[in-house]
C-alpha cells in the first residue's frame, strides 16, 4: 500500500460540492454515504454486496471492535480490512459517541472515560491516546479524534464545557496520532446549537490542523430543523479544501439538506437497521413492507430500482419473508437500502457537477410528496 491522502474539489453548485478524496486503498467519490459496519460487518451483507451498491468506504466502531474482538486480536489477524475482507477504505469513529451514550456505566475526567463494557461488564479506559491506539491497531484509513458528545437538549454551560474539553482531547489525539502518510486525522467540531461556541471549535481544530473535519454533536435529538439551522453556517466555518464529514446522519432528506449546505460525507445506521424491521427507502418515501396492502402485490418495491430486492422479487414475497421471519427478508432489504442510498449520493454528485443540483432537490421533494404509488 502507498500513496497519500488528498481531498479534490471537483465541482460546486451553491453550497453542495462535489469531488473525490484519495487514499492508498482507492478513490471515495464525495458526497458519500459510509455504509456502518459496527462490528466489522454491515449487518445482512456480504462485503462485496455492500460494494456492489456503489459503497467507496464503510465505518468501522473503535468501541464495539475494543471490546470485542478486541483490536490487538484484529491486528494480530492482519488488520480491519482483512478481518473483515474489505479491501477498500475504512473510517473508524473513536467511541466517544457511544460511551456518551452509557451515561449510567461511565466517569468521565480530563483524563478521559472509565467505563463498564455492555458485554460483560468489564471496566475499560479510553483516552484520546488509547482511542488512537485502537484505531492504529485496526489500520483505520481515516481515523476520528476523540471527543465527548453530549445529548441534546442540554444548557449553554455544559455544551461549553464539553466543547473545550473536546478541543484538548483533539490536541491530544492529534499529538497521539503521530505522522502517518497514507492515513488520515479528521477533528471533530463541538458546540451544540450554539453559532458562537461552534465558531470558537472550528477555530480550534484549525490551529491544530486536520486532514478533514467533521461536524459532530448533531443528530443527538435536536430533530431536523435544529440541525439545519447549525448547517446553515457551521460547514462555512471549515476549510474549504478539506472534507467535511457530518456524523451520523440520516434520513433521505437529512442527507439531501447537508449536501445542499455543505456537506461531503455522512453514514447512519439507518438504511441497514430499517431493512431488518421492513422498512423500506424509495423515491416515493418509505414503504413498510410489513403492511397487509403489499401481501398479493406482484409489483417489485421500486420499479426503478436496479438491486436485487427489486429485479428478482415482488412486495407479496417480500412481504412474506418478512412475516415468516426468514433471514432473506433483513438481507433483500437492507441491499434494497444500501442501494437506494448510494443511488442517491450518485444523483446528487452528478446534479452538482452539472449545476443542477436544485432542480435536483425539486425533484426529490416532489416525487416524495407523491407517497408510495397505491395498492393494485
Amino acid at each position: 500500500m502507498s500513496g497519500h491522502f488528498s481531498f479534490t474539489l471537483a465541482a460546486t453548485d451553491g453550497k453542495a460540492r462535489t469531488g473525490r478524496i484519495d487514499t492508498p486503498r482507492g478513490e471515495i467519490r464525495t458526497p458519500a454515504f459510509m455504509p456502518v459496519g459496527t462490528a466489522a460487518t454491515v449487518k445482512a451483507m456480504l462485503p462485496e454486496s455492500v460494494r456492489a451498491t456503489g459503497a467507496d468506504i464503510l465505518l468501522g466502531n473503535t468501541y464495539h471492535l475494543m471490546l470485542r474482538p478486541t483490536a490487538e486480536r484484529i491486528d494480530r489477524l492482519g488488520g480491519l480490512h482483512r478481518f473483515m475482507n474489505w479491501d477498500r477504505p475504512i473510517l473508524t469513529d473513536s467511541g466517544g459517541f457511544q460511551v456518551m451514550s452509557l451515561t449510567d456505566l461511565r466517569k468521565l475526567t480530563e483524563e478521559g472515560v472509565r467505563f463498564k463494557s455492555h458485554i460483560d461488564g468489564s471496566e475499560h479506559w479510553l483516552t484520546p491516546e488509547r482511542s488512537m491506539e485502537i484505531q492504529r491497531l485496526l489500520g483505520s484509513d481515516i481515523v476520528m479524534c476523540f471527543d465527548e458528545c453530549p445529548a441534546l437538549p442540554a444548557d449553554r454551560d455544559r455544551i461549553e464545557a464539553s466543547m473545550r474539553l473536546s478541543m484538548r482531547w483533539a490536541q491530544r489525539s492529534r499529538d497521539a496520532f503521530g505522522d502517518r502518510p497514507g492515513h488520515a486525522l479528521f477533528g471533530i467540531q463541538q458546540g451544540g446549537l450554539d453559532g458562537d461556541l461552534r465558531a470558537e471549535s472550528a477555530e480550534a481544530l484549525q490551529a491544530i490542523g486536520f486532514d478533514g473535519y467533521a461536524v459532530g454533536g448533531l443528530a443527538v435529538g435536536e430533530g431536523q430543523e435544529a440541525m439545519f439551522r447549525v448547517l446553515d453556517t457551521a460547514p462555512d466555518m471549515l476549510p474549504a479544501d478539506k472534507p467535511r464529514y457530518l456524523m451520523g446522519v440520516g434520513k433521505p432528506d437529512d442527507i439531501v439538506g447537508a449536501v445542499a449546505r455543505g456537506i461531503d460525507m455522512m453514514d447512519c445506521v439507518l438504511p441497514s437497521r430499517s431493512g431488518r424491521t421492513g422498512q423500506a427507502f424509495t423515491r416515493r418515501g418509505t414503504v413498510n413492507i410489513k403492511n397487509a396492502r403489499h401481501q398479493d402485490d406482484p409489483r417489485p418495491l421500486d420499479e426503478a430500482c436496479a438491486c436485487p430486492a427489486c429485479r428478482n422479487y415482488s412486495r407479496a414475497y417480500l412481504h412474506h419473508v418478512f412475516r415468516a421471519g426468514e433471514i432473506l427478508s433483513s438481507m433483500l432489504l437492507t441491499w434494497h437500502n444500501l442501494h437506494y442510498y448510494q443511488e442517491l449520493m450518485q444523483q446528487m454528485r452528478v446534479a452538482i457537477a452539472d449545476h443542477q443540483f436544485e432542480e435536483f432537490q425539486a425533484q426529490f421533494d416532489a416525487e416524495r410528496a407523491q407517497g408510495d404509488v397505491s395498492p393494485l
